[in-house]
């Protein structure tokens, strides 16, 4: 029987197992999520060791990753650079910290975990375009990153547009959902999430790209103390509205910070529920409902990402039945809204696809 396929957080952990671990230490080890993959992927992998199988994989993830800072950071973390399969975890992060020009230290908290999130991220393309994923295979997403889905709503027929690709080259939507967490602190902006992405895009820049200002941090720690919790969480499912910076050059009007992480107690990870997730969509269309017809000409058209399914943990599926089980409540009732969803992964596309039949 095949092995169920992995998920983006299975995925994550094991790759930073691999960095601890190194190349030439796998044989042995459990590496459920990996292994799967490689099986997806990999159509020789009888004849091959678990552990040459999982190198393979990664080799051909990492191939994949934008040449430059990201490829090279990557290929020192897990050993694939020439020469550096048998260093120890140590040595390899501290090449891959002088990719980056940063220490040590700042490099294993926020780099580090971008640079294996993307290797991941790509690990899942791969095994989507071998396995085929329903709705639009991958090999259909690769020749287009827009689509239109007919969905029914109530008694109507209704309209989504999804986009597979980074959430900071959409263009010409009023309104873009964010997650963030309950203490409304955005992630560095060097980071790889939507949030972070987002808070880059939004920054203004100068000739010499120093950031002159960053909007979307600002407005957030005014609308906290504005709203009287500045220093303290707010509760899951809370939406602070901002404007959205340079984004505006792109006919991104507005950003809406949807909290539904909660930070785990001792980690550098998050907790997010689905019925937080529904929570703040809900929030988020009742605010575009309050505050669509002040603005010239009114703010009609809102995007979602799957949230919660990054650092999240939680599975596009699921993620996408909370957004969804919003948003189709609201367009039931008559809302008029252009409703979008923005994706990375063309799994998770095809998943939004699937809505009219039935998730």
């Amino acid at each position: 029987m095949a092995s169920p396929l992995p998920d983006h957080a299975s995925l994550l952990a094991e790759l930073q197992e691999v960095r601890r671990a190194g190349l030439v230490r796998l044989r042995g080890r459990a590496l459920p999520a990996l292994e799967s993959a490689a099986e997806a992927v990999t159509e020789t992998t009888a004849a091959r060791s678990p552990g040459a199988a999982v190198e393979a994989l990664l080799r051909q993830a990492v191939s994949h990753l934008d040449a430059g800072t990201l490829r090279t950071a990557a290929e020192y973390t897990l050993g694939l650079a020439q020469g550096t399969r048998d260093w120890p975890a140590s040595s390899r992060r501290r090449s891959a910290a002088s990719v980056y020009g940063v220490s040590v230290e700042r490099f294993r908290k926020d780099q580090e975990v971008m640079v294996l999130g993307e290797v991941a991220e790509y690990i899942l393309r791969l095994v989507s375009q071998e396995g085929g994923a329903p709705g639009a295979g991958a090999d259909e997403w690769s020749v287009g990153t827009h689509r239109s889905v007919q969905v029914r709503a109530g008694d109507r027929q209704v309209g989504l547009t999804v986009h597979v690709h980074p959430v900071d080259l959409l263009r010409d939507v009023d309104v873009v959902v964010s997650p963030v967490n309950v203490h409304l602190a955005l992630p560095e902006p060097y980071k790889s999430s939507v949030a972070a992405s987002l808070r880059r895009a939004a920054s203004v820049r100068g000739v010499t790209g120093d950031v002159l200002d960053d909007p979307l941090h600002d407005e957030l720690r005014k609308w906290a103390a504005r709203h009287g919790t500045a220093g303290r969480a707010v509760l899951p499912g809370t939406v602070a509205a901002t404007g959205s910076g340079a984004l505006a050059g792109q006919g991104v009007r507005r950003i809406y910070h949807a909290a539904i992480a909660v930070p785990r107690a001792g980690t550098n990870d998050y907790n997010v529920l689905p019925a937080d997730v529904t929570r703040a969509v809900s929030r988020a269309l009742a605010l575009l409902a309050e505050e669509g017809d002040r603005h010239t000409p009114p703010l009609r058209s809102v995007c979602f990402p799957l949230l919660g399914s990054g650092r999240g943990g939680l599975p596009y599926g699921v993620s996408l039945a909370a957004v969804w089980a919003a948003v189709e409540a609201e367009l039931a009732r008559g809302a008029q809204w252009d409703v979008h969803f923005v994706v990375r992964a063309p799994e998770a596309a095809a998943l939004v696809e699937r809505i009219p039949a039935g998730m």
